[in-house]
C-alpha cells in the first residue's frame, strides 16, 4: 500500500484469491451483500467474482466516495471501473463522532482495526449507516454496461478482501482518513475528560452553593442519592489456603475447594465489571449454564491433571471426552459445546438454505465434494473434513483425527472459510 495524497490509498494488486469465499469479516460480508442484493444479472457478478479470483483486478485505489481499478478481461482489454458510495455529511460525521466518544470500547476496536457489530448498530441509532445498503454501490466502468459488469464486480470483490485487513477502508470511502477521524476522537475524549474534572454532575449545585428554599421544601421526603460505587478491584482476591497441618479430610479436597472459590471470585469480577460498564440494562442476561458445561468451561481453566480427572468422573465423561469438550468450549463456549456433543435436525427451509449458501461459496467445478448427512452436518468425500451447521446459523470446521471427529477453529456465516480451517487451509 502507498499513499499518493492525504485523503487517498492505492493498495497494489493482490494475489489470486483460490477457491474460498473472498470475506472473511462480518463487516466484508455486509459489502458483499449490498453488491449482490443490488446487481440483477447474477451471471455478471459470477464473471465478476471469477476476474477478481484469478488477479484480474489491479491496483485498487481508496477515495472519499469512490474506488478505482483497472480490470482486465481474459483478452488482455483492459477497463478502468468505478464504483461510486456516498459520503458522510458533516452532520453525521459529528454524530458519530459523538457516539464513538460515549464508548470507550469504540475507539478501541477501531485502534484494533475491528468493527464489532454494536459500534455499527449504535451508528445506525445515531442515524448513520457505515455500512452500503441496497442500491447505495453506484458501479461507472468504460465497458459503459448499465448495471453491475464484471469489472465493477470483480473490483467490489475484491474489496472486501482489503476490507477484511482494515475497515478504515470503508471509512476513508465515506469521507474521512484513518489518521484524521482518530486523531478528532483523540481530541474530543481528552476534552470531554477535562470537562468531566472541571463540571460537577448533573444535577448537583457547585462547592459552596446554596440550595433554592422551594427546592429544599420539595425535596423533604426524598432520600439523599447513593454514593457512588467504590473502585473496580484491578485484580480477584487470593482464595483462602485450606490447608492445615492436620491430616486432610477424606470427605472435602481443600485443593479442589480453593480452585472453585478462585473461579467464583474471578468470575464476581468480571461479573461486577460488566454491570458497571455503560449500557449494561440494555444488554441480554447471560444463559446459566448446566453442571456438565459449567464443568467444561471449568476444565478449561486449569492445567491440573488431578482436578480435571475429577471433572471428567463427575460429569460421566471418560478423560478423552473430556479433553475433546474442553477443545470445543475454547472454540466458542456452550454453543461449541452443544454442535460437539447434540445432534439436532435443521428446519427443511433452513437445510435447503444451507446447501444453497455451500453451492453458492464456490464457482463451478471449485467445490469439494460434500456428502450430506443427519444433524446438519456436511462430510467431505473420501475426506477427512466436516462441516456442521449450528442452530445460529453458523458453520463449525470439524476434522477427523484418530478415528473421531474433533473441533478444527471457531464458527463462521461462511461455508467456505469454515471448509478451509477444517481442511488446514485456513
Amino acid at each position: 500500500m502507498s499513499g499518493t495524497e492525504d485523503d487517498e490509498r492505492v493498495f497494489a494488486a493482490l494475489a489470486p484469491a483460490g477457491g474460498r469465499g473472498f470475506a472473511q469479516s462480518w463487516w466484508g460480508r455486509a459489502w458483499l451483500k449490498a453488491l449482490e442484493d443490488t446487481a440483477l444479472d447474477g451471471e455478471q457478478l459470477k464473471r465478476g467474482r471469477r476476474h477478481a479470483r484469478q488477479g484480474a483486478v489491479g491496483a485498487v485505489s481508496v477515495r472519499p466516495g469512490r474506488i478505482t481499478a483497472v480490470v482486465r478481461d481474459r483478452d488482455g482489454t483492459a477497463h478502468r471501473s468505478d464504483v461510486l458510495l456516498q459520503q458522510l455529511s458533516e452532520e453525521e460525521w459529528e454524530r458519530f463522532l459523538e457516539m464513538a466518544v460515549d464508548r470507550a470500547g469504540h475507539i478501541a476496536a477501531l485502534l484494533d482495526r475491528e468493527m464489532p457489530p454494536h459500534l455499527v448498530e449504535d451508528a445506525s441509532g445515531a442515524g448513520v449507516e457505515l455500512l452500503p445498503g441496497i442500491g447505495d454501490l453506484e458501479p461507472e466502468c468504460t465497458c459503459e454496461a448499465w448495471d453491475h459488469c464484471p469489472h465493477s464486480a470483480a473490483l467490489c470483490y475484491q474489496v472486501a478482501r482489503l476490507l477484511d485487513q482494515d475497515p478504515f477502508v470503508l471509512l476513508l470511502m465515506r469521507g474521512r482518513t484513518e489518521r484524521g477521524l482518530l486523531d478528532e476522537l483523540q481530541v474530543r475524549s481528552v476534552s470531554r475528560a477535562a470537562r468531566a474534572q472541571l463540571e460537577p454532575p448533573p444535577g448537583e449545585a457547585p462547592a459552596g452553593a446554596g440550595v433554592p428554599a422551594a427546592e429544599a421544601f420539595a425535596a423533604q421526603d426524598i432520600l439523599p442519592p447513593l454514593p457512588a460505587p467504590p473502585p473496580l478491584p484491578q485484580e480477584a482476591g487470593r482464595p483462602p489456603v485450606l490447608g492445615t497441618a492436620a491430616d486432610p479430610s477424606e470427605v472435602v479436597d481443600e485443593g479442589a475447594l480453593e480452585f472453585l472459590a478462585g473461579d467464583a471470585a474471578a468470575r464476581a469480577l468480571r461479573m461486577l465489571s460488566d454491570a458497571l460498564s455503560p449500557g449494561h440494562e440494555r444488554q441480554p442476561l447471560e444463559t446459566e449454564l448446566t453442571p456438565g458445561q459449567d464443568a467444561v468451561r471449568l476444565a478449561a481453566s486449569t492445567s491440573d491433571a488431578r482436578l480435571t480427572e475429577r471433572l471428567a468422573s463427575g460429569t460421566g465423561r471418560s478423560r478423552t471426552e473430556l479433553d475433546l469438550a474442553v477443545r470445543a468450549w475454547r472454540f466458542g463456549g456452550a454453543a461449541a459445546l452443544a454442535v460437539l456433543e447434540e445432534e439436532w435436525t435443521p428446519e427443511p427451509e433452513a437445510l435447503r438454505r444451507a446447501a444453497a449458501a455451500l453451492e453458492a461459496a464456490w464457482d463451478d467445478g471449485d467445490r469439494p465434494p460434500l456428502r450430506a448427512g443427519g444433524a446438519g452436518r456436511w462430510t467431505v468425500k473420501n475426506g477427512t473434513a466436516q462441516l456442521r451447521y449450528g442452530r445460529d446459523g453458523r458453520w463449525w470446521p470439524y476434522r477427523e483425527e484418530d478415528g473421531r471427529w474433533v473441533p478444527a477453529g471457531p464458527a463462521g456465516h461462511d461455508p467456505a472459510a469454515a471448509l478451509a480451517d477444517a481442511l488446514g487451509e485456513g
